[in-house]
């Protein structure tokens, strides 16, 4: 699936990819579904993916988005890689901490400490 028809815009540097999503609101169901496919695609097609996700025009997260990101963090760790989220709107950090979500993924306040962020 094309990560720009999911509504995502991804560029690689220096071995990490990085995704932005270019919705504000991640909250339909099918467009999730297509966000979690062109993740799925992104990470399968590394050998030891390297992936950061940047929030910073996101207002508003869906659970069902939670669960398309738990099941990226579980393909990016059954191929010994890394996901790292930064740039998440206090509101959502929020919900990441109340379903302890902040303890499953690394998340940063800034794209500049995600990326150094990486071993």
């Amino acid at each position: 699936m094309n990560p720009e028809s999911a509504g995502l815009r991804v560029s690689e540097k220096n071995g990490i990819t990085r995704v932005e999503f270019i919705e504000q609101n991640i909250l339909d169901e099918e467009n999730i579904q297509q966000i979690g496919e062109a993740l799925g695609s992104l990470v399968d097609a590394q050998d030891t993916p390297r992936v950061l996700i940047s929030f910073r025009d996101v207002a508003h997260l869906s659970s069902a988005a939670l669960g398309a990101l738990i099941t990226v963090s579980n393909r990016v760790k059954s191929k010994d890689g890394e996901l790292h989220l930064s740039d998440i709107d206090p509101k959502i950090l929020e919900v990441f901490k109340i379903t302890r979500l902040d303890r499953l993924f690394e998340i940063h306040e800034t794209t500049a400490e995600g990326l150094s962020a990486f071993g």
